[in-house]
């Protein structure tokens, strides 16, 4: 059999790898041998279980036998007709959708790495991906297709990208499903090792290029063995529900991968807002739902003639979960909601409580299978109370992909570095304190200040600009930016909505500057380094917020 071995040639040197703890909890016991695809998957219909409901959207509702059916002829599409290999990396780029699900099924099955992405990432993005992960095939939802059409056939320096293909999906007779109509509804998996790359996520970084890291079929296992049964506790009627996309590691878990583990059912949003997901919960009786506190924040005003009553269980991530919101959210639904931090670098939550464990701000204890501490600049734990960095390990960790300076970064002494600043209380609970990197985190979503600042200097009146958060109750962080102009161009409140509408044409739009100020220059140290804490002290009010 022919493998593509880049994901392990791209790995970093074993000794870099943090310590990977797995007889902590007896779930985490795998074989050598392992396809994700079969044990998620697979194993529901081979038990009988393929009549129940895995996915419901506003018009159609897919069984896990319809799942397994048509992901079978994705699998038989990439290895009959595109030329799939094992190892194979293969970009997906959809709104959430059952096929976009049966799609990243197929990719497993057929050994490939899946490289989810948002459909909000514009050509620029999609085509660094591309390069980093040196892909050729992209499967598409068609609505979706321009920039990725773009994105795919050309580099980021513009050549051209030889051999490359983009197939569409999403409709009846479309390519991909044209494609799948001819094939039969069996597949015999792809042998994986349970440490071979299952998916590669990227993650903005502060560099402002995404960081890609790379996952392996036994850590998609052991995150639905780690949070769900022992914080989660989900039962195979729950409906669950959420916004994030299904390329942000939170809402792959919570949309897809906690549901499927004990063959419960998930409502599809192909829309993000406040009213859609209201309305899934109320229309669908959703019991599960997970999203950022910025939702929560903006369902509280609409909550009036609601019927959320099928709720019992809200998980917020993305962003810490302001004590205030906590406290409204519980007094109008009498849900605490269970918060949590989790990385792309660790694919999902490690530190979370529930129900009586749940202490009002903060985030909770180290989920069963992980270890947490507090460290000091010299890496030794700091005192109860006092406030250093995150240190984290468990089953799961961080493997950049072909990123040595930043693996060496993250994981240190065998533990992994969130770049979160937190305390640890005498009871060993955590509270979040701040980001010790300039990440910006704006309504759950991870936002790099330097790449905001690449898209807006590409704008011929920019001359330099730095972007930075600034305190929002509303978001969590502003995305500010702070702009020089070149000359013969003023400061206007017309400039400032040209500013922001070319970063959305440029970037994915939710990164874009709600908050400009026109300066003379920025601050900088005698050595011509950005002062960003200088820009923070400035932001008082922004010249126009939308």
């Amino acid at each position: 059999m022919n493998v593509d071995t880049f994901c392990r040639d791209h790995l970093p040197p074993t000794e870099l790898w943090p310590d990977l703890m797995f007889g902590t909890i007896p779930e985490l016991n795998y074989p050598d041998r392992l396809n994700c695809a079969g044990e998620l998957l697979d194993r529901l219909v081979e038990s009988g279980e393929g009549a129940r409901t895995a996915f419901i959207t506003d018009s159609d509702r897919w069984s896990y036998q319809r799942l397994y059916d048509a992901a079978n002829r994705i699998a038989r599409v990439l290895t009959e007709d595109l030329g799939v290999i094992p190892g194979n990396r293969v970009l997906l780029r959809a709104p959430n959708t059952p096929m976009q699900v049966a799609c990243w099924f197929g990719i497993l099955k057929a050994g490939g790495v899946v490289v989810c992405t948002m459909p909000l990432l514009r050509r620029r993005e999609l085509a660094y991906i591309a390069d980093k992960a040196e892909i050729r095939l992209a499967l598409c939802d068609e609505r979706v297709t321009a920039d990725c059409d773009s994105g795919m056939s050309h580099h980021q320096d513009g050549r051209e990208r030889k051999g490359a293909r983009v197939v569409r999906f999403g409709r009846e007779g479309g390519e991909l499903e044209q494609m799948m109509a001819t094939k039969p509804a069996t597949f015999e998996n792809v042998d994986t090792a349970a440490d071979d790359t299952a998916l590669i996520a990227f993650t903005s970084g502060t560099t402002g290029q995404g960081k890609g890291t790379m996952h392996f079929h036994r850590d998609v296992l052991a995150i639905c063995d780690c949070f769900p049964p022992y914080v989660l506790r989900p039962t195979p009627d729950d409906i669950f529900c959420g916004t994030p996309p299904l390329a942000f590691t939170f809402g792959l878990g919570m949309i897809v991968l906690f549901p499927m583990r004990v063959g419960a059912s998930a409502v599809l949003l192909e829309q993000s807002g406040t009213a859609a997901l209201l309305d899934a919960i109320e229309r669908h009786k959703v019991t599960i739902c997970a999203t950022a506190p910025t939702a929560y924040r903006a369902m509280l005003g609409h909550l009036g003639g609601r019927d959320i009553s099928s709720l019992r269980r809200c998980v917020s991530a993305g962003e810490t979960l302001p004590l205030g919101t906590f406290q409204a959210w519980e007094k109008a639904t009498g849900i605490r909601i269970i918060d949590g931090i989790g990385s792309t670098e660790m694919l999902h939550i490690f530190i979370s409580a529930a129900d009586e464990q749940i202490r009002p701000g903060a985030t909770g204890l180290p989920v069963p299978g992980y270890e947490a501490k507090v460290i000091g600049d010299d890496g030794e734990p700091v005192p109860a109370g006092e406030i250093g960095r995150l240190a984290v390990r468990g089953p799961t960790g961080c493997r950049y992909l072909d990123n040595m300076e930043r693996q060496q970064a993250y994981v240190q002494d065998g533990w992994n570095l969130t770049g979160d600043s937190y305390r640890m209380d005498a009871d060993g609970y955590f509270w979040y304190q701040a980001r010790t990197d300039d990440m910006i985190v704006s309504s759950g979503y991870n936002i790099s200040g330097p790449e905001v600042e690449a898209a807006l200097l590409l704008h011929p009146a920019v001359q330099e600009c730095g972007v930075v958060g600034v305190p929002d109750e509303e978001r969590g962080q502003l995305v500010t930016a702070f702009v020089v102009l070149k000359p013969g161009h003023d400061g206007s409140a017309d400039l400032v909505h040209a500013l922001q509408k070319f970063v959305k044409s440029e970037i994915a739009p939710y990164k874009y500057p709600r908050a400009v100020h026109f300066l003379e220059r920025l601050p900088r140290t005698d050595t011509g380094k950005l002062q960003r804490f200088r820009l923070r002290e400035q932001a008082m009010r922004p010249v126009v917020e939308s």
